[in-house]
């Protein structure tokens, strides 16, 4: 994927902008809290110079009343600060999620066959979680920091112009120093995004396939890969510390050189007790802010590096880009292939300029050895891939400028190794049509013989399965997703497969179950078992991408071409 670089007008336009109003709001309280916060350092001249000194006490109860009020002002405008700018952060995060998501859900099944979804995972929840500092009181933060710096720099000059430009020279290098470390630090925090993206994706491969690592005895390998992605992490981290420690000590030496350059000057300059303390408060007020806005910085410069990466993601653009503009709410499923060619690499063509009509309701199997493209002319057929010449037609439109939601909502497919929620039985079944009645769910079952295993579990349907259906065979996984395409009703069914992880006893209950599936849609089967596709109405035959044979079962046996070499071959085994 291409980098991309969030600027700061997107981020505004997109982000700031459309919350001017509660940011405004949060603005208003930072002026509020941060002027009530500069009462205390004001405080301290008229208590030591009226007070102490010249024992003033009629002066006292006003002076204490004003500060606790100032410091009443002030806790009460960080709860509203949180209660408002905080939990808008976290929703901005929630709706970035989700929009995220579902931008995913919306690019081409090629862009996963290219991704780990760990690291995807890791995209959708981590890379937006800075966006909390830009919208949260992170941004309100650091404006209000420079208005009380401002501020108090105003005080200072009040005080002595000449002490305050000693402070000023010091603290002007701080900011180039931590403005050069930023733009240092936000290719790292990129980097860390990519880093943590493969870890987690390894992690997540990882526990999916825990049986296969467990049956092969790589423990040992796993967690030294895991181990090698995780240092690679810390690097980073430990990159990213270096720098901003080099920043915050910076500051801590240069505030540090303007204390003792203060200590040597209030003498000369000859102030009072209550000036001294005066200076050096409202100089504490002006560098805390500077120092916290380096701080508050760093989570800014994170959360644009977050942005970057989501960014990239929300570039892709998805499968329907708005071109497709054919909406089919009702198909025969008349389906054909006009010498259509594909490949998943430039120069590796998959299929050869294939021609071939699927009539509507007919079935129509897919034979050849591995490789051969059999998968390939299902995926164009269930508009998941997109041919690089030639045309699939639906009812005689174009498939490429058909909108996929009307398409696949009248589309159907059982793969050989089916997807299973985590969830129950029911939950699975229910998947294409959650509104389904308990008679079209009952029928489903019944079709898909479900309930032949179903009704010896203590739950029946309502047993969860686990994740990916772990704690079901391969043969009661695949009836379950049987079951789930005969409930959607589909016009168009893809039949990946969809017997070979049965037994010989559960084989012969689902071929009767398909049969009645079949009847009436446009079916495409892959089989490697030949037995099951003898009733097809048409059998293509494709090797290395080009359809070698095609007819029906007997005629194709009576030619002793490759489809007899192939049936004979598995009936003698």
């Amino acid at each position: 994927m291409a980098k991309h670089k969030v600027s700061l007008k997107q981020v505004f336009k997109t982000i700031i902008w459309p919350r001017r109003k509660l940011l405004f709001l949060g603005l208003v309280l930072i002026v509020i809290s941060r002027a009530a916060g500069l009462v205390p350092p004001w405080a301290t001249k008229p208590f030591i110079d009226d007070i102490l000194v010249k024992q003033d006490m009629g002066a006292l109860p006003q002076l204490l009343l004003l500060v606790t009020g100032a410091i009443l002002i002030q806790a009460l405008t960080s709860f509203l600060l949180t209660k408002i700018l905080s939990v808008e952060a976290q929703h901005l995060i929630s709706v970035l999620r989700s929009k995220v998501q579902k931008h995913l859900l919306r690019l081409p099944t090629s862009f996963f066959d290219n991704q780990k979804s760990g690291a995807l995972v890791s995209r959708v929840m981590n890379d937006v979680e800075g966006v909390r500092n830009l919208v949260g009181t992170g941004l309100v933060q650091l404006i209000g920091g420079i208005l009380t710096a401002i501020i108090s720099v105003g005080f200072l000059i009040s005080i002595n112009p000449w002490m305050t430009l000693f402070i000023i020279l010091p603290m002007s290098v701080f900011g180039l120093i931590t403005l050069k470390a930023f733009a240092y630090i936000r290719p790292i925090f990129r980097e860390r995004g990519v880093i943590t993206a493969e870890v987690t994706g390894r992690l997540t491969e990882t526990l999916n396939g825990v049986r296969v690592i467990k049956g092969f005895n790589a423990e040992a390998q796993e967690s030294k890969i895991f181990e090698q992605g995780v240092e690679k992490l810390f690097l980073n981290v430990k990159k990213s510390l270096t720098s901003t420690s080099f920043v915050t000590s910076s500051g801590t030496f240069l505030v540090g050189l303007a204390s003792v350059g203060i200590m040597g000057l209030s003498g000369y300059f000859d102030l009072s007790p209550g000036d001294f303390l005066q200076f050096t408060m409202f100089m504490v007020f002006m560098i805390a802010p500077i120092v916290q806005m380096s701080n508050i910085g760093s989570q800014l410069t994170e959360a644009f590096a977050g942005l970057d990466r989501t960014e990239e993601l929300m570039n892709i653009s998805p499968e329907d880009d708005g071109t497709r503009t054919v909406r089919m709410d009702a198909i025969r499923g008349d389906i054909t292939f006009k010498e259509v060619s594909f490949a998943y690499e430039e120069g590796k063509d998959v299929l050869n300029e294939i021609s071939f009509n699927a009539p509507s309701g007919s079935v129509t199997a897919l034979v050849g050895t591995s490789g051969s493209g059999k998968t390939t002319i299902a995926g164009l057929a269930a508009s998941f891939l997109k041919p690089k010449s030639g045309m699939v037609t639906v009812d005689g439109t174009d498939l490429s400028q058909v909108v996929l939601e009307s398409y696949r909502s009248q589309l159907g497919v059982v793969l050989q190794d089916d997807f299973l929620f985590e969830g129950s039985i029911r939950e699975n079944i229910l998947f294409p049509r959650p509104q389904a009645t308990e008679v079209q769910l009952q029928a489903a079952v019944k079709a898909a013989h479900v309930d032949e295993f179903t009704d010896r579990f203590e739950k029946g349907l309502e047993t969860v399965i686990g994740e990916r259906g772990v704690k079901l065979s391969g043969g009661q996984r695949q009836r379950i997703a049987i079951a789930r395409a005969i409930l959607a009703d589909p016009r168009i069914l893809i039949l990946d497969e969809a017997t070979s992880n049965l037994d010989t006893e559960s084989e012969a209950l689902i071929q009767e179950s398909l049969r009645s599936l079949m009847k009436g849609r446009t079916t495409f089967v892959i089989a490697h078992r030949l037995s099951t596709i003898r009733q097809a109405d048409q059998i293509l035959v494709i090797e290395q991408g080009n359809i070698v044979e095609r007819g029906r079962h007997q005629e194709l046996i009576e030619k002793k071409g490759r489809y007899f070499e192939l049936y004979t071959y598995q009936a003698r085994i």
